[in-house]
């Protein structure tokens, strides 16, 4: 795991939740971390890590993910047994 993805790993569990972190980047920090990401019809990924399972929509038009999308991805991670 390189740098940018340690802070994007810090960045998800910093409470309040923010809503600035590039999708791109949580799937970037995902593969490093080895989960499988499955792409799906439109936009929609199924994102498998240490046997959680986490079903989404990639943002669209915009590239920042959402809120509860970075809540639902620290709950993966959490379930994963990923802490930063």
């Amino acid at each position: 795991m390189n740098s940018k993805q340690r802070r994007t790993l810090a960045a998800i569990f910093v409470q309040p939740t923010p809503a600035s972190i590039p999708f791109a980047d949580i799937e970037s920090l995902l593969k490093a971390l080895g989960a499988m990401i499955e792409e799906r019809a439109g936009s929609r990924v199924r994102i498998e890590l240490n046997g959680a399972i986490w079903r989404c929509h990639r943002p669209h038009p915009g590239k920042e993910a959402k809120r509860y999308q970075v809540e639902e991805a620290r709950e993966l991670l959490q379930r994963a047994g990923v802490e930063p």
